[in-house]
């Protein structure tokens, strides 16, 4: 039988009018909890908090289960009390009347469900109890609906409903059905690639976590996608979100599913993108209540919702924005409401796991018909880390006080940031005479509270100013204070208070050192998940800073082609720790040239830094100056990535050495295949530079686990060397060379590491061995 939630039925069948013109609350899900559990714990004795509701009705033909839990109800002989909890930090006032809409028709849901439950009810009394956040002011409203009132909105409801659940029904037949009988869209699997298909379907219908190291050429995409879709013919499964931190992965996928329609798979499928790439230009400048894709938002949007589902099956940002235009909608606000009927979700990371601008529709709630395949998961550490830290700096608070003008009107919200001026400056002081460290484990309540009491003040002060270029800075601070707020909520022992002096300014930083438990939080919230990368080495550590959750499997592939495709080769001759770089940049720039004559054709050079990097082109160009070379720089326009793509195009007759930074973005991601690229040189073994944060989360993993130098430093250092060799064999037909120039790399505190590809790797201890490897590697090669 099918389900649906009130809140989901409600929200949907009853929204109308503009798009919410009001500040969007910051509350996080558990303050909350917290504001219903002491509301409900002051409630009488007969008070039932979350008392649960549900009804079989016939919707569209079929039986229907709407079910949800009433905040509280108390039960009487023939009349009943319920109350719906609501709690966010816009003033009850400043509440839309469609909002308004939304919550009592809740509520009234929710009494035609205890009527039918009940039958001698006779009528409801409805209580709408509303908590503005932070200083929790409460207020309470009533009605009263009589029982014939109650059942015909029920009705009301649900035959509009059916319509919708018409079309639902439909798609999740098509979907059910050509999953059942999709086939592989390739003649036959790689290596590997069938045993990863396999643990894929069996974590997604058994409702497992799955990490999954997966080397180049496995086919991760279409060997992750594919299971996870036949799984929707023998699962409750009802929506699959492939999350990636980057478009052009975000493509690949679109192109998986692409092959996979030519062989028979029909569902619907989408992309979302970001506000800022999506929304109309002639909006950007528009404040809510002038712009015209807001206004009227929802009373045109269920007839764009049917047109663009019922002709199209992929959801791209361009088709989305059609379809915005035509109807006259926000085109980021409706490529989410879409999304609610597609079957397919391809986004950032960001949509499920940063606590900010997550997807509250989706993710409010655990939800085991959602599964999620998480691409490149090694660039989840760093990203959902920095997804849980936040700043608020002093030196922003004195250009907004010069924005707002000193009069009565203005008074409350400059008292307000005057006081946190005086919180910076208390903090400052304190650090400067040793009172308090630069890191700390608490919190300052003193400091929060003061955040908490201007952004209280700036939530009333800022729906009453006229739209103007001057308060987007002070929108941005408001906006800063309310995520600071957002993370306190969160603050425990994996964080640290950080006070950072910046150019006689302080800064007061929430830094997450370990942002595990918010991952493993996040893929609770749905059936089960697959974390896969090609390098997810060692798998172990890998575990733990994803999730932590000791019942995760773990699945390490094979690499799919020939040991002989490529060599491993260590310089051990070379030593570029920081203080021996330019002694030894003599000897990488004679190892490049090595490299880069053994067999003309294209190479790329990564190196770990910008200035590094510069050192070594420089001194390569000064010793070469006919050889092609291209470089990457900082700040690099997509023309500029573009072109410097497109120089390894013609290798045949146009050989080119690259020089490109380390971790950076032509160190993974990239398909250069076949000749395009046939060796790389690494300088260095990636260590992220030392800086204070990284130290301390060095400390923190070295409390844990006793590894904290590899947690920290050596483990994200190596991953970014190991994408980086990546790129040299993509294919079956590929061949090439990995020369690592560092000595640390023979150290068995590295080799350690190695993930099983590495084992074959040959130690040069001089240029001349050097030289005997490439030409030995190459004559084997001869006849390509």
């Amino acid at each position: 039988m099918q389900t649906v939630g009130v809140r989901e039925l409600v929200g949907f069948m009853l929204r109308s009018g503009d798009l919410n013109s009001a500040l969007s609350s910051f509350n996080t899900p558990q303050a909350g909890a917290r504001i219903h559990q002491r509301l409900q714990r002051k409630r009488p004795q007969a008070y039932q908090a979350e008392y649960a509701l549900q009804t079989e009705v016939t919707c569209a033909g079929d039986p229907l289960l709407i079910h949800g839990r009433a905040d509280g109800a108390i039960l009487h002989e023939t009349s009943a009390e319920l109350e719906e909890i609501k709690s966010s930090d816009v003033e009850f006032s400043q509440l839309p009347a469609n909002q308004l809409t939304l919550y009592w028709g809740q509520v009234k849901l929710y009494a035609a469900l205890l009527m039918r439950k009940q039958p001698q009810l006779t009528q409801v009394t409805m209580t709408l109890t509303y908590v503005q956040t932070p200083d929790e002011i409460t207020t309470q409203t009533e009605q009263l609906i009589e029982r014939d009132a109650a059942l015909n909105f029920l009705t009301s409801i649900v035959n509009e409903y059916g319509e919708w659940r018409k079309l639902q029904q439909r798609l999740a037949s098509e979907r059910q059905q050509s999953a059942q009988t999709l086939t592989f869209p390739f003649p036959a699997y790689r290596a590997g690639q069938r045993e990863l298909a396999a643990a894929v379907y069996k974590a997604a219908v058994r409702g497992k976590q799955l990490l999954a190291e997966a080397p180049t050429g496995t086919g991760k995409t279409i060997s992750t996608l594919f299971p996870a879709i036949k799984a929707f013919a023998t699962t409750p499964l009802e929506r699959i979100f492939y999350l990636t931190a980057k478009q052009s992965t975000r493509r690949v996928a679109e192109a998986a599913l692409d092959q996979l329609r030519q062989h028979g798979l029909r569902l619907k499928s989408i992309t979302l993108t970001a506000k800022e790439q999506i929304q109309f230009l002639e909006e950007q400048t528009l404040p809510p209540e002038e712009n015209p894709y807001f206004l009227g938002y929802y009373d045109r949007l269920k007839p764009a919702l049917k047109a663009i589902l019922t002709e199209h099956r992929h959801l791209t940002p361009a088709l989305i924005q059609t379809y915005a235009r035509q109807y006259i909608l926000d085109p980021f606000e409706f490529s989410l409401d879409v999304s609610q009927f597609c079957d397919v979700i391809i986004g950032d990371y960001n949509y499920l796991f940063d606590p900010v601008v997550r997807l509250q529709r989706f993710f409010a709630a655990t939800n085991d018909r959602q599964f999620f395949l998480v691409d490149e998961a090694h660039n989840l550490v760093d990203r959902a880390r920095a997804m849980y830290s936040t700043s608020l700096s002093a030196k922003d608070l004195t250009p907004i006080l010069a924005l707002i003008p000193e009069n009565k009107a203005n008074h409350a919200v400059r008292l307000k940031l005057k006081n946190l001026r005086r919180h910076f400056r208390r903090l400052q002081t304190a650090l400067e005479a040793g009172e308090l460290q630069s890191n700390n484990v608490a919190l300052d309540d003193g400091f929060t509270s003061a955040v908490n009491q201007l952004t209280t003040a700036l939530r009333q002060w800022l729906p009453q100013q006229p739209a103007k270029p001057q308060l987007d800075p002070i929108l941005q601070f408001f906006f800063a204070c309310t995520t600071y707020l957002k993370i306190t909520e969160l603050f425990g022992s994996n964080f640290r208070f950080r006070l950072v002096q910046q150019e006689h300014h302080l800064t007061v930083r929430l830094f997450c050192l370990d942002a595990a438990p918010f991952i493993s939080e996040q893929l609770d919230a749905g059936r089960g998940a697959v974390l896969f990368s090609a390098t997810l080495s060692p798998l172990d550590y890998y575990q733990q800073v994803l999730g932590d959750n000791p019942e995760t499997l773990k699945y390490q592939l094979p690499s799919p082609f020939p040991t002989n495709s490529q060599t491993i080769l260590i310089a051990t001759y070379i030593n570029t720790t920081y203080n021996q770089r330019t002694n030894s940049l003599a000897k990488i720039i004679a190892s490049i040239h090595e490299l880069v004559t053994s067999r003309p054709g294209n190479y790329l050079i990564f190196a770990p830094s910008h200035a590094y990097l510069e050192q070594i082109y420089a001194a390569y160009r000064q010793h070469f100056p006919t050889q092609t070379v291209v470089v990457q720089t900082a700040a690099m326009t997509t023309d500029e990535r573009d072109q410097f793509l497109a120089a390894f195009q013609q290798p045949a007759t146009q050989p080119v050495v690259g020089f490109a930074l380390l971790g950076g973005l032509f160190s993974e991601g990239i398909d250069l295949v076949g000749d395009k690229l046939i060796g790389v040189a690494i300088v260095g073994v990636g260590l992220p530079g030392l800086n204070p944060e990284t130290d301390l989360i060095q400390a923190y993993y070295e409390a844990r686990t006793g590894q904290g130098f590899a947690f920290a430093y050596q483990l994200p250092g190596l991953n970014h060397v190991f994408q980086a060799a990546g790129r040299v064999v993509r294919s079956m037909q590929d061949h090439g060379v990995v020369l690592l120039l560092d000595q640390r790399f023979a150290q068995t505190r590295y080799r350690t590491w190695f993930p099983a590809t590495w084992k074959h790797y040959h130690l040069v201890h001089n240029l001349s061995e050097l030289q005997r490897q490439l030409q030995f590697f190459w004559h084997q090669h001869h006849d390509l």
